[in-house]
């Protein structure tokens, strides 16, 4: 294998990795917060059933009953095959929507970001506990949380499970540098934004974004 086909396959078994567990992590937020704690404890911290029923004040057959729902549940959110987890084009209309919500956040512009949420829009930033369901309580969260007040940002789009997503930059003058601050993955369904899931700067990483973005820089 020469130096640059090894160096591509490396570069994709990275990324099939990064995505992997991006995945993994927006199909979790859809469990209950019961059976989504005994799947973390169990499969990802590799905790045995009886400490996880000790921690959670259970029983035993409880939390593998648990463990059993939060594992079909999470079926039910992952793609079959793994090369359905990356990739796939965006059509039109999507990356047209994509395009007005990554303007509108640029702006603070809360009203038409309003107007691109489907009624039954979820919101969630893990792993911040907390599930925001309805467009009224994902609007409010953003009116809460100050987002309205927020400038000088600045954007990259990328995609993370075939869904697509929008990196945000905060300007931060001591650095002279916008720096990365949240990634929203978006889920559309006929037109409309369904489910944002945001996640915090550490995932800038993962997907291959750069660390700051120049202070002329523009998306």
């Amino acid at each position: 294998m020469s130096c640059r086909a090894c160096t591509r396959h490396t570069y994709d078994r990275t990324r099939r990795a990064r995505d992997d567990r991006l995945a993994y992590l927006v199909a979790v937020q859809h469990l209950a917060p019961r059976p989504r704690a005994v799947l973390i404890l169990r499969d990802v911290l590799g905790w045995p059933a009886k400490d996880v029923a000790e921690l959670l004040g259970d029983s035993v057959n409880s939390v593998n009953s648990a463990l059993q729902r939060a594992r079909a549940g999470l079926r039910e959110h992952l793609p079959t095959e793994r090369q359905d987890w990356t990739g796939g084009d965006e059509d039109i209309r999507t990356r047209e929507l994509v395009r007005r919500y990554t303007d509108a956040s640029v702006a603070t512009d809360i009203p038409t970001l309003t107007s691109m949420l489907r009624d039954d829009v979820r919101s969630s930033m893990p792993p911040t506990p907390g599930l925001y369901v309805g467009r009224d309580a994902v609007v409010n969260d953003w009116v809460e949380s100050g987002f309205e007040n927020m400038s000088h940002l600045r954007t990259a789009r990328t995609s993370v499970n075939r869904q697509p997503a929008v990196a945000f930059y905060d300007w931060q003058e001591r650095e002279g540098a916008y720096l990365p601050l949240t990634i929203d993955v978006l889920r559309v369904t006929g037109g409309a934004i369904t489910e944002i899931v945001t996640f915090h700067a550490h995932q800038f990483p993962r997907l291959g974004l750069p660390d700051r973005l120049p202070a002329d820089s523009t998306e």
